[in-house]
């Protein structure tokens, strides 16, 4: 119980960090802020619904490969707490 108390002090913290970062810091992608540009200048407008499925699409990656591998540590650590037994 205490070593997962501590990992939730340290990703509340780390989360907190990065949350506080300044606005200068925060990366864009060239492209999806020249498209974004250009479509406040068109006359016509730019459908940006892809641009957004794309953004989460790449967003939802991260989460997918943190949550697999925690879930095979969580199965591990079970497995091993089990044997000792």
């Amino acid at each position: 119980m205490k070593k997962v108390l501590v990992f939730v002090f340290w990703l509340v913290v780390l989360t907190s960090l990065g949350s506080v970062a300044p606005r200068s810091v925060q990366a864009q992608c060239t492209m999806c802020k020249t498209q974004v540009e250009a479509s406040r200048t068109d006359k016509e407008g730019y459908d940006t619904s892809g641009l957004n499925k794309g953004i989460l699409y790449l967003m939802t990656i991260p989460y997918l490969l943190i949550g697999t591998v925690g879930f095979w540590w969580y199965r591990n650590n079970k497995k091993k707490k089990l044997a000792q037994r």
